[in-house]
């Protein structure tokens, strides 16, 4: 397989936004091919520690060679990042003093065939994070019922043709299975009127955003593992997110407001005396630099918050 270069997104700003302590304990729970991770790892001492957590075996193989020839202090741990918790306890490590999460799929991950993220290549629908997990984009595509792929896509692709992609995928499949993403993509085409195939971008994007959401149950790992990140951050350790579509966006600035905003109404707000344990660093998301865009077209839909614990 060639190597194919991950460039790491919004890379400053969050390496600056975690506020390493050259002695602390950092975990990046979307290890990828550690473009993050190691500037995380020249910027520990001996006595910090990195640990960098993926789902795909290929990420954790790259990533040691990468990471083994800045130091020797990361551990790294095969697991999707909603085991945090028991990821810690394996380490006898209770606190931490930042967390990173890069929610894009990375590069590789996109540019290998055979993984069928892509609707630019000809591969079996796959799009599986963890190639050991069961489910797959084609169980979805030939098993699940119209309505379920309907919503699914409505929800989770926000694609207004949901319906008309919906059965005109059921009507194919009583055909013969859909087998590959051109397969797929000719039936998102056929669904969609001429003047939305017109349209910039292309136009099988936002049903295979909704597929790689549903096959890896993205979102509801998302909250939950937010949720355990925040209650296990040293005093001053710092959670720094990185979103690539609304709906992650919604779940992050949401509970980021929630941890950090006292919110009164007319009749309380003078008498709220409620103090919260964490601060907001980011009051906007952060998004790309001009110069990042023009040197990698894939962080164009990126944004940083990080939140930090008092």
């Amino acid at each position: 397989m060639s190597e194919v270069k991950h460039i790491p997104v919004l890379l400053n700003e969050t390496i600056e936004g975690l506020n390493i302590k050259p002695n602390g304990t950092y975990v990046d729970l979307t290890l990828g091919r550690a473009g993050h991770s190691s500037e995380i790892l020249k910027r520990l001492n001996k006595d910090g520690l990195l640990i960098g957590v993926d789902q795909d075996k290929v990420a954790i193989e790259e990533s040691d060679k990468r990471l083994s020839k800045i130091a020797s202090n990361y551990k790294l741990v095969k697991s999707n990042f909603v085991n945090f918790e028991d990821i810690l306890t394996s380490l006898n490590i209770d606190k931490v003093d930042g967390v990173l999460m890069d929610l894009g799929v990375s590069s590789p991950q996109f540019d290998e065939s055979s993984r069928g993220f892509s609707y630019r290549y000809d591969a079996p629908l796959d799009m599986r994070m963890d190639v050991e997990q069961k489910l797959t984009a084609k169980e979805v595509i030939n098993t699940y019922p119209e309505a379920e792929l309907r919503k699914i896509f409505y929800e989770y692709g926000e694609d207004k043709y949901s319906a008309s992609i919906a059965h005109n995928i059921v009507k194919s499949r009583a055909v013969k299975p859909i087998e590959t993403t051109f397969e797929l993509v000719d039936i998102i085409k056929r669904s969609k009127p001429a003047k939305e195939l017109k349209k910039v971008g292309h136009p099988a994007k936002q049903i295979f955003q909704a597929l790689r959401i549903e096959v890896n149950n993205e979102l509801n790992v998302l909250k939950e593992t937010l949720g355990q990140v925040v209650n296990h951050l040293n005093s001053h350790g710092r959670l720094a997110v990185i979103t690539f579509h609304s709906l992650e966006d919604k779940i992050v600035k949401k509970l980021f407001k929630e941890l950090t905003i006292v919110e009164g109404n007319r009749t309380n707000f003078p008498l709220v005396t409620e103090e919260k344990d964490y601060i907001l660093i980011t009051r906007k998301g952060i998004r790309p630099s001009e110069s990042e865009l023009e040197n990698n077209h894939r962080s164009a839909s990126s944004t940083l918050r990080i939140i930090e614990k008092k």
